[in-house]
């Protein structure tokens, strides 16, 4: 009873701590019109942080004001030529206007008037200097951020052969400027929102108006705005935080750091979320197929499109299957088995102490532990360790008989076939799903293959990316939308849009572009 009571107590102490949604808003008080007043709260507010600087000064040698900026975050030199230098200069007029003072003297484009403290805190925090000045209740924000940045370079993670060299940076205006370079339309619209109640991260909602269903816009703006957090320090964050099923090990929504992608998407009716501070954007919705597709499938010609589609749905079959089944066919169905290859299979394996779920178990976590550590390894030597470790460790394990060569020969075949997949969330998934597979094939045999097979079909039958079926246009089957599934159907062919939640701006070109030299003017 004792033990009971205490716990319910404890509840409700903790219930009591919980931070409420109002706690996370920023307090809205106006500024004082007292600017000694104005800087007492300020310097509480920013106590104990030496990179803020409080500049006093005098506008026109009258007016008393100061000057609020973070240090490494605002343009210096910027501010002590087109700032501090002309605002300090006396006026000859006797009466004078602050406003239409700084109108004249400041030589910055954005300068943004302000009135409450909440907003001079969110201006400085992002780099602009805030000047407050004596007996006004508002101050002025100055557009003049500046802060070290990567320079725009070739992406890491989504190599082509074909096509641009460019990536997303952390900077989210950066990244704004690219999409804006290859939309050269006002309909792209990107509306800005800030989640995280000490990061006050910048997040954009991008999206073609006219191209993009409203349903889409809204239901991506109000999984958004839900996210009550602490910070969000990059777009993986938020993409668990929207997804339809986060518990599932299909991603359901396509994260990507090149601009030519988002840019493809959004000509689709998609939606796409950027966030300040990591180089991946995010894609909504997703589907199963999006993630199995390359942009240079639409760079090269359609015949090699198609053929290198085809071979990414081969090798994903063999990634998640090949080790359950030889693990299936050595433990249960030896019939299955050609006489040849079983002779040669068993002598092998003549000298191996352990069965076949062992024996590729083992292999299987070496090979993630070498590939994970490829990845954690200083560049210069991650690629040698991954190599000479598979080689070395390989060879020894079958010289000393852990492992035979023929369970060396299949974890190297799906070793490759899983880096066929272009999209690393979905690679890993694979990845996850291969050692169940590999348990309930030595439990099982084929019948535990198939229950798992079916088990996979149905979990991603009912998976839904913003309220898209996860398997379209395959299931639930539209043949018109499949010339862009199972193929990369010609340009000429690829009129129609495929539709995501309506029928909104259905056609993406006119018809009758195929080439056709016959119908050429004459000379």
């Amino acid at each position: 009873m004792m033990n009971h009571l205490w716990r319910k107590s404890l509840k409700s102490k903790m219930a009591k701590k919980t931070p409420t949604v109002g706690q996370f808003k920023q307090e809205q008080d106006p500024l004082f019109d007292n600017l000694a007043n104005n800087e007492n709260k300020f310097r509480s507010i920013y106590k104990d942080c030496s990179d803020v600087i409080f500049r006093p000064f005098f506008i026109g040698g009258k007016d008393k004001s100061i000057l609020l900026y973070i240090e490494g975050l605002s343009n210096i030199e910027e501010i002590d030529d087109n700032v501090l230098s002309p605002l300090m200069q006396n006026t000859e007029e006797e009466f004078y206007n602050v406003n239409s003072l700084i109108e004249k003297k400041i030589s910055v484009s954005n300068v943004k008037e302000i009135k409450t403290f909440s907003e001079c805190i969110q201006e400085i925090s992002s780099g602009n200097p805030v000047i407050l000045v004596d007996k006004r209740k508002t101050g002025f924000s100055l557009g003049l951020s500046k802060w070290e940045k990567r320079s725009v370079e070739e992406p890491s993670a989504e190599m082509v052969v074909r096509g641009p060299r460019e990536a997303f940076v952390e900077t989210l205006r950066v990244n704004t400027s690219l999409l804006r370079r290859k939309i050269r339309s006002p309909e792209l619209k990107m509306q800005s929102i800030e989640i995280g109640r000490y990061t006050k991260t910048k997040v954009v909602i991008a999206y073609m108006e006219g191209i993009a269903d409203r349903t889409l816009i809204e239901e991506t703006q109000n999984r958004l705005s839900r996210i009550e957090i602490d910070g969000i320090l990059e777009s993986g964050v938020i993409q668990e935080l929207i997804e339809d099923n986060p518990s599932s090990p299909f991603p359901q929504v396509l994260a990507t750091e090149r601009p030519d992608v988002v840019t493809s998407n959004l000509l689709e009716g998609r939606v796409a979320i950027l966030v300040d501070g990591t180089p991946f954007s995010i894609v909504v919705p997703s589907t199963f197929y999006s993630l199995l597709q390359s942009s240079e499938d639409y760079y090269e010609r359609f015949l090699i499109g198609t053929a290198i589609r085809w071979l990414r749905y081969l090798f994903l079959v063999i990634s998640l299957f090949l080790p359950a089944l030889y693990v299936a066919l050595i433990t249960f169905h030896h019939e299955m088995i050609p006489t040849n290859l079983l002779i040669s299979m068993a002598a092998s394996r003549e000298h191996v102490p352990f069965p076949a779920l062992v024996e590729v178990l083992i292999m299987e976590v070496m090979f993630e532990a070498l590939r994970e550590a490829g990845l954690r390894l200083p560049k210069q030597i991650g690629g040698a360790v991954s190599i000479v470790g598979a080689l070395v460790i390989g060879e020894a394990a079958v010289s000393a008989g852990i492992v035979s060569a023929p369970m060396v020969i299949v974890v190297a075949i799906t070793g490759v076939a899983s880096f066929t997949i272009p999209r690393y969330p979905a690679a890993i998934a694979i990845r996850m799903l291969r050692f169940p597979m590999i348990l309930i094939a030595g439990t099982l045999g084929m019948l535990g293959i198939m229950l798992g097979t079916i088990t996979i079909i149905i979990h991603l039958c009912t998976l839904r990316s913003f309220g898209v079926p996860y398997l379209s246009p395959v299931a639930p089957m539209k043949s018109s939308d499949l010339k862009d599934v199972l193929t990369r159907a010609p340009w000429w062919k690829l009129n129609p849009r495929t539709p995501l939640t309506g029928e909104y701006n259905k056609y993406r070109q006119s018809t009758g572009q195929k080439p056709d030299p016959t119908s050429r003017g004459k000379m």
